[in-house]
């Protein structure tokens, strides 16, 4: 089915979207988002006494790099999601086998989106930085929302496509007329001459 197809684009795109628009925010409001790794990765905000306080990192470079390569991952995740839509919109009549390889850069995206939001937010974040103790900078709520998303496209993305059936138009040919008796109208009845 063809809009099924183009149901699988428009979710690359709206994935895109999403993720381009979180790089952008985290660009022109740097300082908030940088505060918000800031305090996750220093732990300041767990609880007191917390054991694993040994984890933090409170180096402002170490912090500044963190906090780039999760933008850097956010912006490679959304322009992979891009250039799978794009890529998925270029195949979209194209036989099934062609239309289903077409999905690698999309596929791609959705990898890197799951290693950000789940493995960075709620591995390395959540569990290595015990982001769950903070009650002002937790953010695993907001990233399960954001890999399960992504998930859940990816699924119905993945799903196989069959060929599309191309409707073969015949023509309409009219019906041949009947074929009229020299010297007889076609309205004329047939009379009878054994009479007498």
């Amino acid at each position: 089915m063809l809009i099924a197809r183009y149901a699988k684009i428009a979710m690359a795109v709206c994935l895109a979207a999403f993720c381009l628009l979180v790089v952008f925010n985290n660009l022109t409001d740097y300082d908030t988002n940088y505060l918000f790794v800031q305090h996750v990765l220093s732990m300041d905000t767990t609880f007191p006494g917390n054991a694993l306080i040994y984890r933090s990192v409170t180096n402002p470079d170490l912090l500044s790099v963190a906090y780039g390569v999760i933008v850097g991952a956010e912006a490679v995740a959304g322009l992979l999601f891009f250039a799978g839509a794009i890529r998925l919109w270029q195949t979209r009549t194209a036989p099934a086998v062609v239309f289903n390889q077409a999905k690698g850069l999309f596929v791609a995206g959705c990898l890197l989106a799951f290693l950000v939001w789940f493995f960075g937010f709620m591995v390395i974040a959540g569990e290595w930085f015990a982001m769950w103790q903070s009650s002002a900078w937790n953010g695993q709520d907001a990233a399960f929302r954001f890999y399960v998303t992504v998930l859940a496209v990816l699924i119905f993305v993945n799903q196989p496509d069959g060929d599309l059936i191309q409707a073969k138009r015949v023509p309409v040919r009219a019906k041949p007329a009947p074929k009229r008796q020299p010297g007889r109208r076609a309205d004329q009845k047939r009379r009878r001459t054994d009479k007498a």
